[in-house]
């Protein structure tokens, strides 16, 4: 592994980081192959394990924490906060009081006593990125936490949040954790070039698009890697599984499959840091593994540039963060006494 530098943060890590989402009840309940793939992937050169409280309600954290035991000093620890843990209205958000809370529960399940990175999963709108930045900075000086990132950021967010941090002498974000693959590129517009001005890393999540770019969704043929629920309907989306048809054959021509290329063209971009693998079996992280090496030239990635342009997307992730402004219709719209007015 050619390790690299997150940001400024003087932290070394691998370019392909071990995603821990998968592990426990929301997909692989099996704690001894999860602990199995953890050891697989730092044998191999990963020194980055991400996860986060949310998932499988802090049972992923804790498998992580029980499988890393004895080998804590090799691994670049990351978890995330501000997710609902409960149906209590103060069990998540970017408030003191949650964040104090959630990081003891986080450090009592991984076993140990400091995190290298703390993440703020979303953005809570509700409160104030001053007061979730000082909670922060408080943790930091006294030693639970070393970095500290965010996920999902906007832009405009990743940029306040540094001028609060200069303007109140706090803590800095060291890295910000989006979404991005060949089929979403949007980050390429504003989130990169900000992280890069500012000296953040970039861990980015599901380089292969929830598995779309692995080539197990083909055109007019059935699939296993269809599922239900809210999260999946992109698997179906057309233009996606269109996009991927003319992806294939790129692969194809250059002698790599497409998910090592979906993969190499993650990390290929100068303001990429790391992309999470998240595998579920064994079978899947060797893989994945397999490509580690694998780089692209610039006619592979002018081609791919021609079935995606640069700083842009085909469809949207289902699973991608959706600002409340978006979300909430009264948010983008006037009162309607006042439209007419306006």
């Amino acid at each position: 592994m050619q390790y690299r530098t997150l940001g400024r943060s003087g932290i070394k890590v691998s370019p392909y980081a071990l995603g821990a989402m998968n592990f426990g009840a929301m997909a692989n309940k099996d704690h001894d192959a999860a602990a199995q793939m953890i050891h697989r992937a730092l044998d191999a050169g990963i020194n980055l394990i991400d996860t986060a409280d949310v998932y499988s309600v802090g049972e992923s954290e804790e498998i992580v924490g029980k499988a890393i035991q004895g080998r804590r000093d090799d691994v670049v620890l990351a978890t995330k906060f501000s997710n609902p843990m409960g149906h209590g209205p103060n069990q998540g958000g970017g408030s003191r009081r949650w964040i104090t809370t959630a990081v003891e529960n986080s450090l009592r399940r991984l076993g140990t006593d400091h995190i290298d990175l703390y993440q703020y999963h979303y953005p809570d709108d509700s409160t104030d990125l001053e007061e979730t930045l000082g909670a922060l900075t408080d943790l930091v000086r006294a030693g639970k936490i070393r970095a500290i990132g965010t996920s999902k950021q906007p832009a405009a967010g990743i940029v306040e949040a540094q001028w609060i941090s200069e303007r109140k002498g706090l803590a800095r974000f060291r890295c910000e954790q989006p979404h991005y693959s060949i089929l979403n590129r949007e980050i390429e517009r504003e989130v990169l070039p900000a992280t890069q001005r500012y000296g953040m890393g970039t861990i980015v999540w599901s380089p292969l698009a929830q598995g779309l770019l692995t080539g197990r969704v083909r055109k007019g043929q059935p699939s296993t890697l269809n599922r239900g629920g809210q999260w999946f309907g992109h698997l179906s989306d057309e233009r996606r599984i269109d996009a991927v048809e003319k992806l294939i054959p790129i692969a194809g021509q250059a002698g790599i499959s497409l998910t090592h290329m979906a993969m190499a063209f993650a990390v290929a971009h100068p303001g990429v840091t790391a992309a999470l693998l998240g595998p579920r079996t064994m079978e899947q992280l060797d893989d994945l593994l397999a490509g580690a090496e694998v780089s692209l030239s610039d006619d592979v990635l002018d081609q791919i540039d021609a079935v995606v342009a640069p700083g842009t997307g085909v469809g949207r992730l289902d699973m991608g963060y959706t600002p409340g402004v978006l979300k909430d219709a009264y948010l983008r719209r006037r009162p309607i006494g006042h439209r007419a007015a306006a």
